[in-house]
């Protein structure tokens, strides 16, 4: 996620910082000549007592012990979050805190080992297909005399979930578009969490200098509106909402309007929650997503889709039938903390090769991280390695 909008960025300043090199080329010759000779005379004239001073405050200076804490603040803070992130997928009742109570104890991989590690892929929300792949791979490891420590076979779960992860894992920069607003359009159904996910990608937006546009989509509630424009409030941005009520796709359109004439960085627009399985609210989705397209060609340049990972298997359906409407490009998952069991994202990664953006770990404005394949993975497995 982070790719999309400092390469954006760095487009934009681009001319602005070779005009003020250009600028400070042709100034700082003159400058030199002009400034340097008073100062040299003046150091001539100044008084001993003065110098002293001069001395005695540069000693004071020196040590600068701010300076060098600051690259250490900085490590610590990536440091913290990363602890988090452990302690929210590896509490108990998660994939990896079942497989290290199975393998405890355990001297040799035989028939009853395996048949328990099927039962814990299966209920660990990986699904049958991808828990059976996961399965499959430990008993050839096996038959192939390369594993004989059941410990052993957590690097091979871990190797493969790590792998199904990489697969859908694509550069969110792809999505970019060439000139003017990076338009998101946000789904999902009620309940998961879309609208507070709004709020905190555009406070992620907005921390590293981009201008935002919120555009409250969903006209049928109007305490979405309301919370859509407290978040809005909350980060520093505006807010384009209509009556409550209103054509959603009419109120769509003219916030995208704004959001050109205002030359806005990035537009996010908020849609209705609704169910996945009505058919009629599906085909008012699609009509949304061709209205946005109406005010610029190539928007929605990402089409994201929100889910609870809490949900499990449901989370997959809903995934699938969003995608046949309006071909979602990325993915968030919140509330992925001890309620969920961790399989989820694999399992989605692995069925639907949609590319996860971010992952939800709590209810601050900075646990929703960007997804990092190898640092979920590591996050997951790394604690309960450090302790056996």
């Amino acid at each position: 996620m982070l790719g999309w909008f400092k390469k954006k960025f760095a487009k934009k300043e681009e001319p602005q910082i070779e005009e003020a090199v250009a600028l400070q080329e042709e100034e700082t010759a003159p400058v030199e000549s002009t400034v340097t000779e008073p100062v040299a005379l003046a150091t001539k004239e100044e008084p001993k007592p003065t110098q002293k001073k001069e001395q005695e405050a540069k000693t004071e200076t020196e040590p600068e012990p701010e300076q060098e804490q600051e690259p250490e603040q900085e490590q610590k803070k990536p440091r913290s979050m990363f602890k988090r992130l452990q302690e929210r997928l590896t509490t108990r009742g998660t994939l990896i805190h079942r497989l290290d109570t199975l393998f405890l104890g355990k001297k040799t991989i035989d028939h009853e080992l395996l048949d328990e590690l099927e039962d814990i892929l299966i209920t660990a929300d990986l699904g049958v297909a991808t828990a059976m792949e996961l399965l499959n791979s430990a008993r050839d490891s096996v038959k192939r005399n390369e594993l004989s420590d059941p410990m052993a076979l957590k690097g091979v779960i871990r190797d493969k979930l790590l792998a199904f992860l990489q697969e859908s894992d694509q550069p969110a920069e792809l999505v970019l578009p060439e000139s003017g607003p990076f338009v998101i359009m946000v789904v999902g159904v009620n309940g998961v969490g879309k609208t507070t996910s709004i709020g905190k990608i555009a406070a992620k937006f907005v921390n590293d200098g981009q201008s935002v546009l919120l555009v409250a989509g969903d006209t049928f509630r109007a305490a979405a509106i309301d919370q859509l424009k407290i978040w809005g409030d909350r980060v520093g941005v505006d807010v384009f909402s209509g009556k409550p009520q209103s054509d959603p796709s009419s109120v769509i359109f003219d916030g995208v309007a704004k959001g050109l004439a205002q030359n806005v960085d990035v537009i996010i627009i908020d849609t209705a929650g609704r169910l996945h399985t009505s058919a009629n609210l599906m085909e008012e989705l699609k009509k949304i997503k061709r209205v946005i397209g109406k005010n610029l060609a190539t928007a929605p340049h990402e089409v994201m889709l929100v889910l609870d990972s809490t949900t499990g298997q449901n989370a997959v359906s809903q995934a699938k039938l969003f995608n046949e409407a309006v071909g979602i490009t990325g993915l968030t998952l919140t509330k992925l903390d001890g309620t969920a069991k961790g399989g989820i994202v694999a399992n989605i990664c692995r069925e639907l090769k949609i590319p996860v953006r971010f992952i939800g770990i709590g209810e601050q404005v900075d646990d929703l991280r960007d997804f990092d394949p190898n640092e979920f993975i590591e996050a997951l497995f790394q604690k309960t390695e450090t302790r056996g």
